[in-house]
């Protein structure tokens, strides 16, 4: 049996329609470079993260004692006039520097919430006082209800007080943000962060400080502003 030939009457086939190929190979190269752009962009943000986090880490073991003009503490929580424990060992930090002869001067610095009667700030100077350091060695700069503004108050301070060096002492993750801040509001700053309190007790308390403080981080230098997220004893 032999098969007929088949035949597509004039008209009933699909001839290829001009530039439709063209158009696909385009629409296809573009969604490959927007996956490309995309790809790029996680690594690169990946690695920014990455590299903040091992940078945090870096300078929080760093304790530079060299001579300064003042040690600066950070503030944190305070209760009636009573530091939290994490403020306590910042004190405790700063006394310590002032009794090696570090600086001849200890500068505490902070505000006070809504509803506190005393000032970070003073705290601080009444437990230093407490301690033995004298009343004329400490001065209080009681502003500040972030690590930002407490820098820039601070540096306000010390130029007129005609001081321009100092060792920063809070947290060891709190170090690289401090002194990043420190700088840019004209001191020369470095660390040497306390090595005992709540923030160092567990490895736990670790992890969550350096991936604070590498957002945190990230955040000023993206914006220059300050965000201090709020943990348990203070910031």
């Amino acid at each position: 049996m032999s098969t007929a030939p088949s035949f597509d009457p004039p008209g009933l086939s699909s001839p290829p329609v001009p530039g439709r190929s063209s158009r696909r190979s385009v629409g296809t190269t573009i969604r490959r470079w927007v996956g490309r752009l995309l790809l790029g962009g996680v690594v690169i943000l990946v690695v920014l993260v990455a590299g903040t986090a091992v940078r945090v880490w870096q300078v929080a073991r760093i304790s530079d004692t060299t001579p300064a003009d003042a040690i600066v503490v950070l503030g944190a929580a305070q209760y009636a006039g009573t530091p939290s424990s994490v403020f306590e060992a910042r004190l405790d930090q700063a006394r310590k520097l002032y009794e090696q002869g570090v600086a001849p001067t200890i500068v505490t610095v902070g505000g006070k919430q809504d509803g506190d009667q005393y000032t970070e700030a003073a705290s601080g100077k009444s437990f230093l006082i407490d301690e033995g350091v004298p009343a004329d060695a400490i001065i209080a700069v009681e502003e500040g209800s972030d690590t930002l503004l407490s820098i820039e108050a601070v540096s306000r301070e010390m130029g007129r007080q005609g001081m321009h060096s100092a060792v920063l002492v809070s947290d060891p993750w709190h170090s690289l943000r401090t002194r990043t801040m420190a700088r840019d509001a004209g001191l020369e700053a470095w660390t040497a962060p306390t090595r005992q309190g709540p923030a160092v007790f567990t490895r736990e308390s670790q992890l969550n400080g350096i991936a604070r403080e590498t957002a945190a981080l990230l955040w000023y230098q993206l914006t220059h502003f300050s965000v201090d997220f709020a943990y348990a004893a203070g910031r």
